[in-house]
């Protein structure tokens, strides 16, 4: 049975994995680049057009939540929370694709104007922002008195605040805003929609940090898809500009690092380790085996130059593929061979990531996918040398 086949048959929920592995697909049928032209080059501004595609469709899907969100927030229901929920899974799809563009002092991870940290810091300390069980005085939202008004301002100045669990901003207190603490040991956080009705206690203030918090994280895509838009005297037109090397140093180093360390790293191996819920990513949603596999896909997107756009529409550039092939068919067919068993090796775990982390009989598999991860991740660094580039597979954020 072939990748297509496997993935139907082992992950049910989904046209969007489809999606993904529609790009290692695409890249079968992909024209190849004009090589009269300086392949690097090519490669260097196909991967800019992805970023900018990926950065889009993040920026689309995070105002469509947010359009959910306050439909939501005027009409407190069931319905409504349950379609705020799905929107909420949509936009992270897509930032899930543009997590490969870290770890090399980029828009997004850039020491001083980074904004990764308000976008998606992880883990998020329940109790930092809102009521938990035993304490319905917690949280920035129930604390009148030492923050009278909820802004932008103050969600900015509280994110990682006094520890890196503090995290007042970003995808996952809005995830905690939505679905509440995980305490289902078998499903997700079960916040109950009254918590936004105007006779709950603080409702009106946890709708306002909702609504903040949506907003803050909006403007935040919409500067890395500025600094990603072509045309402009921008990040990418300084990345486009430079020595193609280190332009390929940088996407090569994305791809490594975010296989080797944040994934098999950070996301897996320290939650299989702890066999702990509080160490997954998208603890109260249950959607970590999710960003897992959208992590990956955004991996699979650059290596093979193929994105299918949210409109469905697909974007098909020059990949690294095309220069690997062109020098080491055998580095291009281990890698293409590494690529196809991850995923699989992701989609084949438990779900919820947070059962499969503790029940016996699903750790293996967990391990087994973080170290294809891993695998990968050097994989990579193998990739780099034979483009004549050194890469630290191990650096971290």
């Amino acid at each position: 049975m072939g990748l297509k086949g496997g993935v139907l048959k082992v992950f049910t929920d989904v046209a969007v994995i489809w999606c993904i592995v529609c790009g290692i697909f695409l890249s079968t049928c992909k024209s190849s680049p004009n090589t009269q032209n300086d392949p690097q080059k090519q490669v260097i501004s196909g991967y800019c057009d992805i970023v900018f595609s990926t950065y889009s469709d993040a920026l689309a899907t995070a105002s469509e939540m947010q359009s959910s969100i306050n439909t939501f927030l005027a009409q407190p229901t069931e319905e409504n929370l349950k379609l705020a929920k799905s929107s909420w899974k949509t936009a992270r799809e897509f930032y899930g694709k543009s997590e490969v563009f870290r770890f090399y002092d980029g828009p997004i991870d850039n020491g001083s104007t980074g904004v990764e940290g308000l976008l998606n810091a992880w883990p998020l300390d329940e109790i930092y922002v809102d009521y938990v069980v035993g304490n319905e005085n917690a949280g920035i939202i129930n604390n009148i008195a030492e923050y009278p008004t909820i802004t932008k301002e103050l969600l900015i100045s509280m994110n990682e605040n006094g520890g890196e669990e503090n995290i007042s901003s970003g995808f996952h207190a809005i995830e905690f805003l939505l679905w509440g603490q995980d305490l289902d040991s078998s499903g997700p956080g079960a916040r109950p929609y009254t918590d936004y009705l105007a006779e709950t206690k603080n409702a009106e203030r946890r709708k306002i940090y909702l609504s903040t918090a949506v907003e803050l994280l909006i403007e935040n895509l919409g500067y890395l898809k500025s600094e990603w838009e072509p045309g402009k005297d921008n990040y990418r037109s300084e990345f486009i500009n430079s020595d193609h090397n280190i332009a390929l140093q940088k996407i090569i180093t994305g791809i490594a690092v975010l296989s080797k360390v944040e994934m098999a790293g950070e996301r897996m191996f320290t939650a299989y380790d702890n066999a702990d819920q509080e160490d997954e990513q998208s603890c109260f949603s249950d959607n970590t085996k999710a960003d897992l596999i959208f992590n990956l896909g955004g991996i699979i997107n650059i290596f093979y130059g193929t994105y299918l756009r949210s409109d469905k529409t697909t974007l098909e550039v020059a990949g690294i593929d095309e220069i690997i092939k062109s020098k080491n068919m055998d580095l291009y067919n281990e890698t293409d061979s590494l690529l196809k068993s991850a995923m699989n090796d992701l989609m084949q775990m438990h779900y919820p990531f947070d059962r499969a982390i503790v029940l016996e009989d699903k750790r293996p598999q967990v391990m087994k996918a973080v170290l294809s991860m891993q695998k990968l991740g050097d994989q990579f660094a193998k990739v780099a040398t034979e483009l004549g580039l050194t890469i630290n597979v191990n650096a971290a954020d």
